[in-house]
C-alpha cells in the first residue's frame, strides 16, 4: 500500500481500541523475568564461549607492539583475536558510493574490528579474548599487553572552532537579508550557548550472541533496526546480506546508540565462525562510554531579532560542532528553520574534525541540544522586550515552513495549543517576571517555560497477518520495541482493524525472518510500523470479506465481518484454513509537500537554595500535539521518559574529556550523572487533541523525541527566574551559580 494522498476516513477512527489506554502486552513477560534480551539466549547456545574486549588506551596513534602469549595461555582461553590474525573486514570506503535512490547502500552500517594497527579513538577494540567461561575471558583479557606510539589528538571542540569549516550534512538555510534585518532591529539578542558531550546511557548493556550454522549466521542481538544490523553484520564480514539472520526481539533502551552496530556483534561474529562453536559478548558499562557512540559537543550562536511588538525579524542560529571525520556531529541549528516565524533566516552549521569517540545518534539528535539553546536565547529575548515568554512564542507561530513560505504548510501545527493549554494547567500566571522575587524559606522559586518542535519521518514498514482457525489473529512484524511498546500499539492496530479485543491478538516482534519494518529511531517506529500494520489488515479484511462471500462496505465488529446486513464470525471464516495477509506501507511525497512536525511546550518550576545554590525541581507540565495519540499509555511513559532526560541535560549530564589521553573520564553510572527518583518529582504530561491526515493513515506522528526537545530550556529559564543568573555553558550547577547569586536581606 502507498500512503500519497490524505487519509480519509478509515477503520482506525472508530477508536474502539486504538487510542485508547491498554497495559503493555509485553509488560506480563517482562516483569516475570521471561522476556529474553540478547545475552540471555541460553536456549539456543548452552555451549557459549565468552568473549570480552580489550580496547585501546590512548585517544590517537598506533600499536607499536601487542603481546598475547599470557592471555592465550591463561585457563579456558579458546582464541585472541588482534589485527595480526583477524580475518578482513570491510567498511564504508571499500563498496561503490550509492546511488541517489540507493536506500540501503553497502557498507552505510559497516563496522570493521581490529583491521590496522592505526588507532582513531579511545576506546576502540585491540584485541579479543574468548574463553570458556565470562570470567576466564576477563582474566585473560587483563593479560593482554599493547605498547602505543601516541599520536596529537585533537580534542576539543572549542579549540577546533576557528578552523571549523561548513558541515555539508547541515540544513542551512539563508533567507532574506539577515544583517541588516538584525543591524536595524530595535530589540535583539546575541548570545551563545554550549553543551557538552553526552552519553545514551541506556539500561542494557550492547550484546550479541552469535551462532554459525554452516555458512548461515544467527545474531541473538540488542539493535533498533533489525535490517541495519543484519546488513551492517553482512557488509563487515563480507557475506551476504540473506546470510544473516539477526533477532532483537527485547531490547532495554536504545536512545539511538543502538541503531548502529559495535565490536560485540561483529568480533563475536568472527570469533565463532574461527572457533566453529557460539560466541556471546556483552560490552562493559566503562566500555560504553567510549567505545559506542554519543551526543558530540556544539557551541551555539543565537542571534535573535525583533520588533517591539515581540515579532520577530531575524532569526539567526549557528553552530559549531565536533565529531570524527566523516560523521555529522549534532546539527543542532536544524530545527531553527521551522520553529519560529521570521523573514530573515541565517541557519548555519561548522564542523571541525575530533579524535574522541565517534558520534552517533541520541535521544533527538539536533534539536535535544539545538533547543537548549535557542529556547534559552528567547528567553533572553522576553526579557530584552519586557514581553511574557509565552505570548512572545505565540505571536510568533507559524502555520508554514518560513523557509520556504506558505507554499509548504505545515500539515498539522498546533504549537500554541500547546502553549496556552500548558500555561493553564500549570498555573504560568502566578509568575512573577523579575528574577529572585518568589521564595518559600531558604529556596529562592523560579519558573521557567520553552517550546519545541521535532521533525516528523515515516519509513517503510510490513508486516504480516494471519488470522488463525480458532479466530484469533497472529501480528509479525521485525519491527523493534526498545521499551516504546511496538508490541502494544501493533496489536492495538491490529484489533481495531479487524473487529477484536486486544486478548485475541498475538504478536511476534525483531527477527529478521519477519518482514522488513522501520525498526526504532528518529521517531518514525510507532507512526510507521502500525501504518504497516494498517496496510497488511486492509489486505487481510479483503481476503475475509471475499472468503465469507460479502461485498461493498464491510464492518469488522465483536469478533465478526459484517455487510449488506449479513454477518459471519471470523472464527467461522477461518474454519476452512487460516488466512494470511502481508504488505508493506510505502510513502509517496506528502512530506515534501507539507512541513511535518511534533510540538511541544514545557513548564517548569524550579528552587534554588539561596546559600548553597543547589537546585531542585520542584514540578514541570508539559503539553504535547503528535496527532493522534495511539496509546496514552505508552505515549506517557514516552513523554515521562523525554522529560526526565531533559532534566538530566540541563542539570547534570556531562561527558568530561581527558585531553591528555582523548578519552571521557567519567565512563560509569557513579560518575556520568543521570537523573535517579530523588530528582524527579511529580510530572504532568498533557496530550493536546489533533489528527494529521497528511502523516499516515494512522493520523499519528513521532512522539518518542519531542518529549525531550525544549525541556532543558524550561529547566534553565526557571533556574534565571529564580535567582537572576543566566547559565550559558550547560550543565547549569550550582558552582556556577555561587558567584553570582543575589544577596538577600
Amino acid at each position: 500500500m502507498k500512503f500519497d494522498q490524505p487519509a480519509g476516513a478509515n477503520p482506525i477512527d472508530r477508536g474502539t481500541v486504538i487510542g485508547k489506554p491498554q497495559v503493555r502486552v509485553d509488560g506480563p513477560l517482562k516483569v516475570s523475568g521471561l522476556a529474553p534480551y540478547a545475552y540471555e539466549y541460553h536456549d539456543p547456545a548452552p555451549n557459549a564461549a565468552y568473549g570480552v574486549m580489550v580496547t585501546a588506551g590512548i585517544g590517537k596513534g598506533r600499536i607499536d607492539t601487542i603481546d598475547t602469549v599470557d592471555a592465550e595461555r591463561a585457563p579456558g582461553v579458546l582464541l585472541v583475536l588482534t589485527h595480526k590474525n583477524a580475518p578482513k573486514m570491510y567498511g564504508k570506503a571499500d563498496f561503490p558510493k550509492p546511488g541517489p535512490t540507493d536506500k540501503d547502500p553497502k557498507g552505510a552500517h559497516a563496522a570493521p574490528q581490529l583491521q590496522g594497527a592505526e588507532i582513531k579513538q579511545f576506546g576502540q577494540a585491540v584485541a579479543f579474548v574468548v574463553a570458556e567461561t565470562f570470567e576466564q575471558a576477563t582474566a585473560a583479557a587483563a593479560m593482554a599487553r599493547v605498547g602505543y606510539s601516541n599520536g596529537k589528538g585533537r580534542f576539543s571542540l572549542a579549540a577546533g572552532k576557528a578552523s571549523a569549516q561548513p558541515d555539508p550534512k547541515g540544513k542551512d538555510a539563508h533567507v532574506g537579508d539577515f544583517a541588516t534585518a538584525f543591524a536595524t532591529a530595535p530589540i535583539k539578542v546575541d548570545t551563545t550557548y554550549s553543551t557538552p558531550n553526552h552519553a545514551q546511557s541506556m539500561m542494557e548493556p550492547h550484546a550479541t550472541l552469535a551462532i554459525w550454522s554452516g555458512d548461515q549466521l544467527t545474531l541473538y542481538t540488542a539493535h533498533q533496526v533489525i535490517h541495519w544490523s543484519t546488513q551492517g553484520t553482512a557488509d563487515t564480514l563480507g557475506i551476504p546480506r540473506e546470510k544473516v539472520r539477526s533477532i532483537s526481539a527485547y531490547v532495554g533502551g536504545g536512545f539511538g546508540s543502538k541503531l548502529e552496530i559495535y565490536g560485540d556483534s561483529i568480533l563475536s561474529a568472527a570469533a565463532a565462525r574461527q572457533l566453529g562453536r557460539p560466541v556471546k559478548c556483552a560490552i562493559t558499562r566503562p566500555q560504553t562510554y567510549n567505545h559506542t557512540t554519543h551526543r558530540p559537543p556544539t557551541i551555539q550562536q543565537l542571534r535573535l531579532a525583533a520588533g517591539r511588538d515581540g515579532r520577530l525579524t531575524a532569526v539567526g542560529h549557528l553552530t559549531w560542532t565536533g565529531d570524527q571525520e566523516g560523521e555529522r556531529g549534532e546539527l543542532a541549528s536544524d530545527q531553527s528553520r521551522l520553529m519560529y516565524a521570521g523573514a530573515n533566516r541565517l541557519i548555519e552549521t561548522r564542523f571541525t574534525p575530533l579524535d574522541l569517540p565517534k558520534g552517533g545518534s541520541m535521544r533527538a539528535p539536533g534539536e535535544a541540544a539545538g533547543l537548549l539553546a535557542l529556547e534559552c536565547a528567547m528567553d533572553e529575548l522576553a526579557v530584552e522586550l519586557g514581553m511574557d515568554p509565552v505570548e512572545l512564542r505565540i505571536v510568533n507561530d507559524v502555520q508554514y515552513d518560513p523557509t520556504v513560505g506558505p507554499s509548504r504548510p505545515f500539515s498539522d501545527r498546533k504549537m500554541v495549543e500547546c502553549l496556552r493549554q500548558g500555561a493553564e494547567a500549570f498555573g504560568w500566571s502566578r509568575r512573577h517576571p523579575t528574577p529572585a522575587t518568589l521564595r518559600d524559606g531558604r529556596w529562592l522559586v523560579g519558573y521557567g517555560m520553552s517550546a519545541g518542535i521535532r521533525n516528523n519521518i515515516v519509513m517503510p514498514s510490513g508486516t504480516r497477518v494471519t488470522l488463525r482457525r480458532d479466530g484469533t489473529v497472529l501480528v509479525e512484524t521485525a519491527m523493534t520495541d526498545i521499551g516504546t511498546g511496538s508490541y502494544t500499539i501493533n496489536a492495538q492496530t491490529a484489533a481495531e482493524m479487524l473487529g477484536l479485543p486486544l486478548d485475541k491478538v498475538t504478536i511476534r516482534l525483531g527477527d529478521s525472518l519477519l518482514p522488513k519494518a522501520a525498526g526504532s529511531g528518529g521517531s518514525w517506529g510507532a507512526n510507521s510500523s502500525t501504518a504497516g500494520t494498517y496496510a497488511a489488515c486492509m489486505m487481510l479484511r479483503a481476503a475475509i470479506a471475499e472468503r465469507a462471500g460479502l461485498s461493498g462496505d464491510t464492518l469488522f465488529a465483536d469478533g465478526h465481518v459484517s455487510a449488506g446486513g449479513k454477518s459471519v464470525a471470523l472464527r467461522h471464516v477461518a474454519a476452512a484454513g487460516p488466512l494470511t495477509a502481508e504488505d508493506t506501507m510505502s510513502y509517496g511525497d506528502l512530506t515534501k509537500q507539507f512541513a511535518q512536525a511534533s510540538f511541544a511546550a514545557h513548564f517548569c518550576e524550579i528552587g534554588v537554595d539561596r546559600v548553597t545554590a543547589e537546585i531542585r525541581v520542584r514540578r514541570m507540565t508539559s503539553a504535547y500535539s503528535a496527532g493522534r495519540i495511539l496509546n496514552p499509555i505508552t505515549a506517557r511513559s514516552q513523554c515521562l521518559g523525554g522529560m526526565t532526560m531533559g532534566i538530566g541535560a540541563a542539570l547534570m549530564e556531562e561527558l568530561v574529556v581527558d585531553e591528555r589521553f582523548g578519552y571521557f573520564a567519567n565512563h560509569d553510572l557513579a560518575e556520568y550523572q543521570v537523573p535517579v527518583h530523588a530528582d524527579i518529582p511529580a510530572l504532568e504530561v498533557l496530550f493536546v487533541e489533533s489528527l494529521d491526515d497528511k502523516s499516515s493513515p494512522m493520523k499519528a506522528r513521532g512522539i518518542g523525541e519531542v518529549g525531550i526537545c525544549g525541556v532543558g530550556a524550561a529547566v534553565a529559564n526557571a533556574v534565571y527566574n529564580a535567582c537572576g543568573v543566566r547559565v550559558r555553558d550547560f550543565p547549569v550547577q550550582l558552582d556556577k551559580l555561587l558567584d553570582h547569586m543575589p544577596v538577600m536581606a
